[in-house]
């Protein structure tokens, strides 16, 4: 009763001049001693007065303190009690502030999660092994990004038109590889354009459990029909050899909410434009588009270039190229606002692999893209020739040139030819290599990947063939691998000499051999670039040989260069590989670095105004 009578509104303005004023007025602290106990109605009369204690003669406030304050059984409160009362009282008020903040952001967060909506990584019925980790234990990334020209909701159609199209299975019309080294330093980008045919496995729906048997004869972006992105993620292991890690996806309307959160991207055109199917209309110069301008930028493929979907592919590098430094430059970062505006676009445009399927994983991968510089950051276009059965409207894999692209993926190598040495093979081994006998080798068979079936019994062949060479503890393994290119792994420097003594043996190129924590011993595994034989094949591109497609592939790029393509005002070469580095992207990729801001698009001639 006592508590709850002096907690009131009377008890709180019986002492409306407390303050901590020596000479005047009650102190607050025996003020709320003289509440607590019921005597509020006395406390500091006398104090209030202004005139001073006679020596030895407590005043008013003294006496009710003297009184009235005393806890339970009398005993006096002390300023040390009424200090820890005050103490449990604020840390009480801040675990409730906390709690209720941390509920708050803990229900915001579920909300976010709940806007990612989320798929199976890969429909095929093979997968390649991920990518080894490097000496520091580091592993690269590859995301597959795409976009979707769904019409599943009224949003999409308006944005999209054709509404004729509302009810069809979506088609994938931008891919994009990104791969981010292990090491971070840098960032590679492939496109792949949404007309190339290439082989489709096998994919079954994990919706309805349909079964699409496997095609070369389709192109690449209806492999988003055949169960969703994850046979387009099979279709892209097939195509290239990269294991793919994660995939994003977004639609129309996705693209427009994330161009507004961003504040809109710079972008340049070389002329006036106007593309009457995607409805982009901008004059000379360069532009920040956003919202709706930015999809039909990203659209646009008959206003740029030769009108056809090469020069779509270069507008994206560029769009992409612009965001990436809009974004680093912080601009959106600093803004809680924004930022949240931010987040919800995201979250709410994005399709992704089940295992990127939460705001924090997106945030942690968030955080390994930024750490990469915009200079090292290289855009590409797969290199490419005319489709022999369709040379009007399709394109192939250009022989040699593709595969070098793919190839300095795979191994982890800057496609901007800048890369520092990987592990420490440039210098000499720290001690000679062991003798024959004593150096054991785990050899693997990894021929069988996405692109090739199993070439049976490779693993034994290879080891049998080490111990006819006096290494006689090289021994198989016929856990299933799945690999492009054939690697020599070892664990330790100490390792390295005989792991190079061992490449010497097997004729294994340096670029073979590479130190990984993912190892113990030293572990061979034969890829699908070394399907026969016992000696490492050298003068050829032995993985581009071994492609399913490539006789006729091969055949087929001859022909399609020969015949050219119509419009075409990029020469795409003789059909022979070019005499280039191999650790850097062929020209023919059309190469852009992220810090290129003088980049402009060329303007389709047909479509000026």
């Amino acid at each position: 009763m006592r508590q709850s009578s002096v907690r009131g509104p009377r008890a709180r303005k019986s002492v409306p001049g407390a303050r901590e004023d020596g000479g005047k007025g009650a102190r607050s602290g025996d003020a709320e001693a003289a509440q607590e106990d019921g005597t509020a109605g006395t406390a500091g009369k006398g104090g209030d007065s202004g005139k001073p204690e006679k020596a030895g003669k407590p005043g008013k406030a003294a006496k009710a303190t003297k009184a009235g304050g005393s806890g339970k059984h009398g005993a006096p409160v002390s300023r040390r009690t009424r200090a820890a009362r005050i103490a449990r009282w604020a840390a009480l008020c801040l675990a409730v502030l906390v709690l209720g903040v941390s509920a708050a952001g803990y229900f915001y967060y579920q909300h976010l999660n709940g806007n990612l909506k989320k798929d199976p990584l890969n429909l095929g019925d093979k997968r390649l092994d991920r990518s080894a980790a490097n000496a520091a234990g580091q592993r690269p990334l590859n995301i597959l990004l795409l976009g979707s020209d769904s019409r599943n909701s009224a949003e999409n159609v308006a944005l999209g038109g054709a509404r004729e199209d509302a009810g069809r299975k979506p088609l994938a019309d931008v891919q994009m590889l990104v791969h981010v080294s292990a090491d971070r330093s840098n960032m590679s980008v492939i496109s792949v354009p949404r007309d190339t045919r290439v082989t489709i496995p096998k994919c079954t729906d994990p919706d309805d459990g349909t079964v699409y048997k496997e095609t070369n004869r389709q192109i690449i972006n209806t492999s988003l029909m055949n169960g969703g992105p994850g046979c387009t993620v099979a279709a892209w292991e097939e195509l290239t050899g990269i294991p793919i890690d994660h995939f994003m996806m977004i639609d129309f309307a996705g693209v427009v909410s994330m161009a507004d959160a961003v504040g809109g991207v710079p972008v340049c055109v070389d002329n006036n434009v106007y593309d009457k199917d995607s409805g982009l209309r901008l004059t000379k110069g360069t532009h920040n588009v956003k919202g709706e301008q930015a999809l039909q930028w990203l659209r646009t493929r008959h206003g740029f270039e030769d009108g056809s979907d090469i020069g779509r592919t270069h507008a994206q590098h560029m769009y992409m190229n612009a965001m990436v430094r809009q974004l680093k430059s912080g601009t959106k970062l600093t803004d809680p606002d924004k930022l949240t505006d931010l987040a919800e676009a995201a979250t709410k445009a994005l399709t992704v692999d089940k295992d990127l399927g939460s705001v924090k994983k997106l945030y942690d991968l968030a955080d390994d893209l930024k750490r990469v510089p915009s200079g090292r950051i290289t855009m590409t276009t797969m290199p490419w020739v005319s489709d022999p059965w369709d040379p009007d409207a399709h394109v192939v894999p250009k022989p040699g040139d593709a595969e070098q692209l793919f190839s300095l993926v795979r191994r982890d190598i800057a496609l901007d030819g800048k890369d520092k040495k990987k592990d420490d093979r440039s210098t000499a081994p720290a001690s000679p290599a062991s003798p024959k006998g004593s150096v054991e080798v785990t050899v693997f068979n990894g021929t069988g990947t996405a692109t090739q079936p199993v070439a049976t019994g490779r693993g034994a062949e290879v080891a049998a063939a080490l111990v006819k060479q006096g290494f006689t503890k090289a021994t198989s393994d016929s856990t299933p691998k799945a690999q492009a290119d054939t690697t020599l792994r070892y664990a330790k420097t100490s390792q390295r000499a005989d792991a190079e003594a061992l490449a010497k043996a097997l004729g294994l190129p340096e670029r073979a051999v590479r130190m990984s924590t993912a190892v113990e011993g030293l572990t061979l595994v034969i890829g699908g670039d070394w399907r026969t034989g016992t000696t490492y094949p050298k003068g050829e591109d032995a993985a581009a040989d071994e492609k399913s497609g490539k006789g006729e592939q091969d055949k087929a790029g001859e022909k399609g260069e020969k015949s050219g393509k119509p419009g075409d005002d990029k020469a795409q070469g003789d059909g022979k590989p070019k005499k280039e580095a191999d650790d850097k992207a062929p020209e023919s990729s059309d190469p852009l670095n992220g810090n290129d801001t003088s980049a402009c698009m060329k303007v389709n001639s047909l479509n000026r105004f």
